[in-house]
């Protein structure tokens, strides 16, 4: 009688017109229709925007990968027609390059990508990110070229415009920015 009871009311609960406000498929547990809502993953931001511990434990994760996996698999010979660098964590272009590489692995690599997505990686990806990196008048073309010698140079980048100039210098003089009204 009991067991009765309870399948009357949960009928009667099924049968009854849904709450005002409520989405009409929210027992269906569907993602814009009502439904619970899906968690989002945080959006990954680039390497180079990231200060402190959070660049640091990126930069560690990103190591661990491009030592373990990157370089075994992809890293090919170092010769002048493709330097390396020991140091690379400390030439911030390759360490954005490589950190995006990373980013578009992880994505690829993930069932959902299907597959196919590991193909579209090494296509889209892979071979224009180590053409970049590893070009012989690319960043790291003053490090290592030959792995008998080891080597690391950074060489100079372009000095800032000259409105940058102006902006810097207007600044330190104490007055007021190109851009901004005199009062």
């Amino acid at each position: 009688m009991e067991q009765s009871a309870q399948q009357a009311q949960q009928l009667d609960h099924l049968a009854s017109a849904p709450s005002p406000g409520a989405p009409p498929f929210a027992a269906f547990g569907m993602p814009g229709l009502g439904g619970l809502p899906t968690a989002v993953p945080p959006e990954p931001r680039p390497i180079l925007e990231l200060d402190g511990e959070a660049r640091e434990d990126e930069l560690d994760g990103l190591s661990d990968w491009v030592d373990d996996f990157f370089l075994p698999v992809y890293g090919a010979e170092v010769t002048t027609a493709a330097p390396w660098c020991l140091q690379w964590q400390e030439h911030d272009d390759v360490v954005a390059w490589l950190h995006a590489l990373w980013l578009a692995y992880q994505h690829h690599k993930d069932p959902e990508s299907g597959p196919s997505g590991l193909f579209v990686w090494h296509r889209d990806f892979l071979t224009h990110a180590v053409a970049a990196i590893r070009a012989p008048g690319g960043p790291l073309s003053a490090c290592m070229t030959s792995p008998d010698r080891p080597a690391h140079r950074r060489l100079p980048g372009p000095p800032p415009s000259v409105r940058a100039e102006a902006a810097t210098m207007a600044h330190a003089a104490g007055d007021a920015e190109p851009d901004e009204p005199a009062p």
